[in-house]
């Protein structure tokens, strides 16, 4: 019986094993683990940019902007009316020419101002909306930086983008504090590689004389702060030398990124020749410094709390045995022993 019992338990898990619903049940768990490690979380932040860039290029192509076609509209109204006034007016009036024609500008300026108001620029969706600006756009949903520079113009587009960020904040959120501790951990190895090449001839220093153990290295807030001022001074000299900006709107645009206040003013590859003539490698690299530099900057969040604890701690300890040597020297102050201060509290 017992052997026909575990005949039958091997057959069911052998079974079980082999069914295809336990394979994919299996694959699924495994590929929601590897998406919570940091590399996934990673993969998973861009791959999100990526399919949102697609969708929203998808979304927005399909319909033309109703701008371009009014613009025409003046364009061809304006001439057909300065037309007529110079048949008519030409060769017999020409003061009477010159109010007409300067009365018809006039209205054309007016009513050509007002389509640059709402938005007209002279691009067509396709020119607006390529892949690297899209992934720009991506970028500035999820992050929350809204540049404002691009804005989906259809129902279907603002309404993509408002399911978008609803799941892309949460997913940003998650990614800025996952590379922050990757980042933290490979910095601190880095500072603590060289900090014990440079000590090496002061290994007394470096032990505790308490424990006996190593010091424990905290990465200083100063060495945080160099970090991230390199990273902005080389953005800074990468958009100056690529957009022609100088170096202080180029540091400006930097720090609004990084800081992700994005103020809109300056953002790279906005250019319209860029735009028309498909040169937008830009905003790829863009992308791609925004979204390390959000790292950095919690990298560097994440070592100056671990470095306030520490120091908390310290002065904890400090206060403690500042309390305690007041504590002996108002005894010995009063002549009585330790004893006696106690009672002297307790009563």
């Amino acid at each position: 019986m017992r052997q026909r019992a575990s005949v039958r338990s091997r057959g069911s898990s052998s079974t079980a094993g082999s069914d295809p619903r336990e394979k994919i049940k299996d694959c699924c768990r495994k590929f929601v683990a590897f998406m919570c490690t940091q590399v996934g979380v990673g993969a998973l932040i861009v791959g999100y940019a990526l399919v949102g860039a697609a969708a929203f290029m998808s979304i927005e192509t399909q319909e033309k902007n109703p701008t371009l076609e009014q613009a025409m509209n003046l364009r061809r109204n304006c001439a057909m009316d300065l037309w007529t006034i110079v048949e008519e007016q030409n060769l017999f009036n020409g003061s009477v020419w010159r109010r007409e024609t300067d009365e018809i500008l006039m209205r054309f300026q007016t009513d050509f101002a007002k389509l640059v108001k709402k938005g007209y620029d002279g691009r067509t969706p396709d020119e607006v909306w390529t892949f690297p600006a899209a992934l720009m756009f991506c970028l500035s949903v999820f992050t929350m930086i809204g540049y404002g520079n691009m804005v989906p113009r259809t129902q279907w587009g603002k309404g993509t983008t408002v399911i978008y960020a609803t799941f892309g904040i949460p997913l940003y959120i998650l990614y800025f504090m996952s590379m922050g501790r990757v980042l933290a951990q490979c910095f601190k190895w880095l500072y603590r590689w060289f900090h014990e090449c440079s000590h090496e001839a002061d290994e007394g220093q470096s032990i505790d004389p308490e424990s006996g153990l190593p010091k424990k290295v905290i990465v200083p807030s100063t060495a945080c702060l160099w970090v991230i001022i390199a990273y902005i001074v080389t953005g800074t000299v990468m958009f100056a030398e690529w957009e022609s900006w100088n170096y202080l709107d180029s540091a400006y645009f930097c720090v609004t990124s990084l800081c992700k206040i994005g103020i809109g003013d300056f953002v790279p590859g906005a250019n319209i020749l860029d735009s028309q003539s498909g040169k937008q490698t830009k905003l790829a690299i863009n992308f791609v410094y925004m979204l390390f530099g959000m790292g950095l900057v919690a990298m560097a969040y994440n070592l100056m709390r671990e470095e306030v604890r520490v120091k908390m701690k310290e002065m904890k300890e400090d206060l403690r045995l500042c309390m305690e040597d007041l504590r002996l020297r108002f005894a010995r102050c009063c002549g009585g022993g330790e004893k006696d201060l106690d009672e002297f509290y307790f009563d």
